[in-house]
């Protein structure tokens, strides 16, 4: 049974031709059902996320067109508004596809942790809705296992490829002992709650929260423990502050120069450290004049992401290496399955014969004959029947000159090929 990965993603088409393709969290079992409906699709599960969406299954005939049909169809697409953005791949290269997906290495952001979350959310619902079976079940428990390696033998997630990232990178190596510091974040967008998560994911004690507007501030400290004050209140609060990262789309400077010197006043001199990320830049540049004070801004981080790519660029061919072998064990294991129906069938004959053989016996101890003749009869006239199929064939290969079946009998039944 062929293995399909089917998608379409941040690398193959723009945003608006994704956000026609992605599934809703509400209409994914309806999703999942219809394309196991589909008469070639046996098992299915659908990943969607901002960045792709993609479908994988096991399918009884390899078919592009359906499934691109099919994609368009439930939401209401013609099939020419997604064909040329779509992809295929099947067998070891579907398999190849998804434990590169799944370790970061197809990503926007090289190496993001986030995609092996949402592949195992995949996982859970399909399997939810029963569109899994043996062959799914199997690639994605496999999956789970490669990109384990991949985080563990690999540093593809250790060094800082984002200013998110490397803003938190940064002050973890200035102040050793997170969990004993305060950071007050300024902003509310993505990159601010960014650094939130960071922060709080790397053991920072805690966290303030302050934007223009404080509903915005307050749904992102409830998430991350900490609390939301206003940017007029940011004065009152700077003291307590060890570190200071800041990400608003003001035209005008939010920090000044007497603000932060009072602050460092309060703190009686206990270094602070500020990263400004925001262009313009939210924390005036005379602010990194003053002692005690270590000011970065968006420009200063970008060493440290080059380094950050570089880094991870390095790992990400140990990873393809992880990947290629643990390809070929899936695909051993799946060429594996072929040959249960096989030896499934030579027990059977095997086992049939060998009841018949044994009801043969019995009746001639139950007759009274010799017990040692019986059981030489037995293990005569069973040797005989078991090797009757195997030795007809060679002799046929043979008068045939069919080397290759004769050489297939020397490997299977462990024989000294003869030259």
């Amino acid at each position: 049974m062929p293995i399909v990965a089917f998608g379409i993603n941040h690398k193959t088409a723009p945003v608006d031709i994704r956000e026609k393709v992605a599934f809703s969290q509400e209409r994914m079992d309806e999703a999942l059902k219809d394309l196991v409906a589909c008469p070639a699709v046996n098992e299915a599960a659908i990943l969607s996320t901002c960045n792709r969406t993609e479908i994988y299954c096991g399918l009884e005939q390899f078919n592009d067109e359906q499934l691109i049909s099919w994609l368009a169809n439930f939401h209401s697409l013609e099939a020419d508004q997604i064909r040329g953005y779509t992809y295929m791949h099947r067998d070891d290269t579907a398999v190849q596809h998804l434990f590169r997906v799944a370790s970061g290495l197809d990503s926007l952001v090289l190496g993001e942790p986030q995609i092996l979350g949402q592949i195992k959310d995949t996982f859970a619902k399909a399997n939810e809705c029963g569109t899994t079976a043996r062959l799914l079940s199997r690639l994605f428990q496999h999956t789970f296992n490669v990109a384990k390696q991949v985080r563990t033998d690999t540093a593809i997630g250790s060094s800082p490829v984002s200013v998110a990232f490397a803003a938190v990178s940064l002050a973890k190596q200035i102040f050793s002992h997170f969990e004993s510091h305060t950071a007050m974040v300024i902003g509310a967008g993505e990159t601010i709650e960014l650094v939130a998560r960071h922060l709080k994911e790397n053991g920072l004690g805690r966290i303030i929260v302050a934007n223009r507007t404080v509903e915005r501030a307050h749904t992102i400290a409830q998430e991350f423990d900490g609390y939301a004050i206003a940017l007029e209140e940011i004065p009152a609060h700077l003291a307590e502050a060890d570190i200071i990262i800041s990400s608003t789309a003001s035209p005008l400077p939010i920090l000044g120069k007497g603000a932060v010197e009072s602050a460092i006043k309060a703190r009686k001199r206990k270094p602070m450290l500020m990263i400004d990320i925001a262009v313009p830049r939210d924390i005036e540049g005379q602010v990194g004049e003053l002692e005690d004070v270590y000011l970065y801004t968006v420009d200063d981080l970008q060493e440290i992401i080059q380094e950050g790519l570089k880094s991870r660029q390095e790992a990400a061919q140990q990873a393809e290496e992880i990947i290629e072998v643990q390809v070929t064990h899936f695909m051993g294991w799946l060429r594996s399955l072929s040959s249960v129906s096989i030896i499934r069938e030579f027990r059977e004959s095997a086992m049939t014969i060998q009841q018949n053989e044994l009801e043969k016996a019995t009746a001639k101890l139950q007759n009274g004959s010799d017990a040692e003749q019986v059981l030489k009869q037995l293990a005569h006239s069973l040797t005989n029947k078991l090797i009757h199929a195997p030795t007809s064939q060679i002799r046929q290969a043979t008068h045939d000159g069919n080397q290759e079946l004769l050489s297939a009998a020397c490997t299977l039944f462990e024989l000294n090929n003869p030259k």
